[in-house]
């Protein structure tokens, strides 16, 4: 006759305690892993932004300050007509503010007619293959191929788009993400801004939403 065998509940015992000291020490590190992740992503991002506006910018000086017929910088960017920022009280000639398809007046004095609009086209012009991303937060909580969220603020020299990375943004009460509040727009969320007015990108590092 065949003896049978099997753990003793001492020996279950230990796997399981095991298995707990196991989860209570990798999760953690797993945790800090993808919000390292997500930050390099923003970081990333950010970079390549910054490149772009500073090649855009040494093409048009290069070519010697080209403007269109109604006297709008314009440089021509891998097959794209951008426009650029005009001088102006402390604004700097030569940043890009949009593409020449945007319906509205281009925002090249980053008056009231530079809108989260322009952010978003700004984006997708610079970019070879920029991810997905859209200024409504509406569209954003029912499309799941967009990755980042494009909100405006200030006026004039302060102008900033903001370019958040979806996974870091706050949830509402229903779980869908939340729109950051204009009071804390920096601190909402993994982050850059970008401010015409003198191309400096900055990167912002929250990781609200674990």
């Amino acid at each position: 006759m065949n003896k049978q065998s099997g753990f003793t509940l001492i020996e279950l015992v230990i796997v399981v305690v095991i298995l707990g000291f196991l989860a209570v020490t990798a999760i953690p590190k797993f945790l800090d892993l993808t919000d390292q992740a997500k930050q390099a992503n923003i970081e990333g991002m950010a970079g390549g932004f910054a490149t772009a506006v500073s090649l855009v910018r040494a093409q048009w000086e290069a070519e010697g300050r080209p403007q269109n017929t109604t006297g709008q910088n314009i440089v021509d960017y891998d097959g794209t007509d951008l426009i650029l920022t005009i001088q102006a009280t402390d604004i700097r000639p030569g940043y890009v503010v949009s593409s020449n398809t945007v319906s509205q007046n281009n925002g090249a004095t980053l008056g009231s007619d530079f809108t989260a609009t322009n952010c978003v086209d700004i984006w997708q012009s610079i970019f070879q293959q920029p991810p997905r991303l859209t200024d409504s937060i509406s569209i954003l909580n029912t499309d799941s191929s967009l990755n980042y969220l494009a909100v405006k603020s200030g006026s004039a020299a302060t102008t900033l788009c903001h370019f958040y990375l979806k996974e870091t943004l706050s949830k509402d009460v229903n779980n869908d993400f939340a729109e950051p509040i204009a009071s804390a727009l920096t601190s909402t969320g993994n982050s850059f801004t970008y401010q015409p007015a003198d191309s400096s990108v900055v990167v912002y590092i929250n990781n609200n939403n674990k």
